[in-house]
């Protein structure tokens, strides 16, 4: 019976890149890989036709052999011809470690290939800090206490008691994962004695019962600068949680928000305000006072006939913009206060004005009356008809 094509069997072309019959392997290798397919002869052989293919073909001499000769540049035990080195079982090994096993060594947790054993990333902490406007417009230095774990002084975060030290795991030599072979295929496995860490501990440290760390509460100093936001992150390397026997620590993530103010509302950089006038002041114009965020106070000039919901800029006096140096503005939006409680006198003039106003003293409601009345007219009109 005559081998099938190399590149027939992975359905790809002969003029396939590497990256395109390594893709192209992964796919077919997860479809027919025996785990997969418990008690499937029939897939167990198309596994194997292609763990052949592959090794031929992602190997630059033995392809290019291939290519002039076919199937003959490896027949009668020809030099060079497929197998299944450390290379490839390496390889096989990192696409099925995270399907077949718990992939701890790629998050840190054990040795890992090229880790240390029994060195574990401490986890990584949040703190939720909230400052008010005025600090986020000044910037500020906060100090915070967090509960956290940190090595253990009496064992200096090797989990063994004082005078003792861990000793190598004899199931994976250390390493903190084993094979394990299924058929003609290798798999790698978290060693199910010391669980990935490479050691063991048989005398464990009284002050941490062997973890290497102990919690405690920390005091830490946070610089918050000048121009935050509401949501911002801050991160701070390496303060988060110690590392699982001499590992290394985890990252404190600080994130910030900042409480509604009574008077201000922000938009980026930019503060809003709304600010109640006089009747008096609209109509006849005037200033007003009105507070800015740094403390001080700036004065506004009303127009006379100013209306309500009318905005004013004031440059220059917002929040300024986080590691740069502009600033926002201010804007200040009025709205007219309808007078109350009036006297007898109070009444009296507001109705010799009334009487002796004129539609150019109401422009908007005037036009706006006279809209009606048209409008009214049309339909009036368009009944009798």
């Amino acid at each position: 019976m005559s081998k099938r094509d190399y590149y027939e069997i992975l359905s790809v072309s002969k003029t396939a890149t590497d990256g395109e019959l390594k893709s192209a392997f992964r796919k077919l290798a997860m479809v027919y890989h025996p785990d997969r397919n418990p008690g499937d002869k029939e897939a167990e052989i198309k596994f194997k036709e292609i763990n052949e293919a592959y090794q031929c073909l992602s190997d630059g001499q033995k392809r290019a052999a291939y290519d002039r000769f076919g199937h003959a540049a490896f027949a009668q035990g020809g030099q060079g011809g497929p197998g299944f080195g450390n290379e490839f079982g390496d390889f096989m090994s990192d696409i099925f470690d995270n399907f077949f096993g718990d992939g701890r060594a790629a998050q840190g947790t054990g040795r890992g290939r090229g880790g240390q054993p029994g060195r574990e990333r401490g986890a990584d902490l949040r703190y939720n800090l909230e400052i008010t406007l005025e600090e986020a417009f000044t910037g500020k230095a906060e100090t915070i206490k967090i509960p956290t774990s940190i090595a253990c002084d009496a064992c200096t975060g090797t989990g063994a008691k004082p005078g003792s030290k861990p000793r190598a795991c004899q199931t994976c030599g250390g390493y903190g994962r084993v094979r394990a072979a299924q058929g003609f295929f290798a798999i790698e496995r978290t060693c199910p004695t010391c669980h990935g860490r490479g050691e063991i501990v048989d005398d464990p440290c009284t002050a941490c019962s062997g973890a290497g760390r102990v919690t405690r509460e920390r005091t830490l100093s946070i610089n918050v600068p000048a121009g935050v936001d509401d949501g911002l992150r801050i991160r701070l390397a390496g303060e988060g949680e110690s590392g699982l026997r001499g590992g290394p620590s985890g990252d404190l993530y600080v994130f910030l928000s900042i409480k509604p103010h009574t008077f201000f509302q922000r938009d980026g950089a930019d503060l809003f305000c709304r600010v109640p006038i006089s009747m008096v002041t609209a109509a006849l114009s005037g200033e007003i006072t009105v507070p800015v965020i740094d403390g001080s106070q700036t004065q506004v000039r009303i127009p006379a006939g100013t209306q309500t919901a009318k905005q004013f800029r004031i440059k220059g006096k917002g929040m300024p913009v986080l590691r740069a140096r502009e600033v926002g503005d201010l804007y200040i939006q009025v709205f007219v206060e309808t007078p109350q409680n009036l006297t007898k006198r109070q009444r009296e003039l507001l109705q010799e004005f009334d009487q002796s106003a004129s539609d150019e003293n109401h422009p908007e409601s005037a036009g706006f009356f006279s809209k009606v009345k048209d409008i009214l007219g049309g339909l009036s009109g368009g009944a009798r008809s």
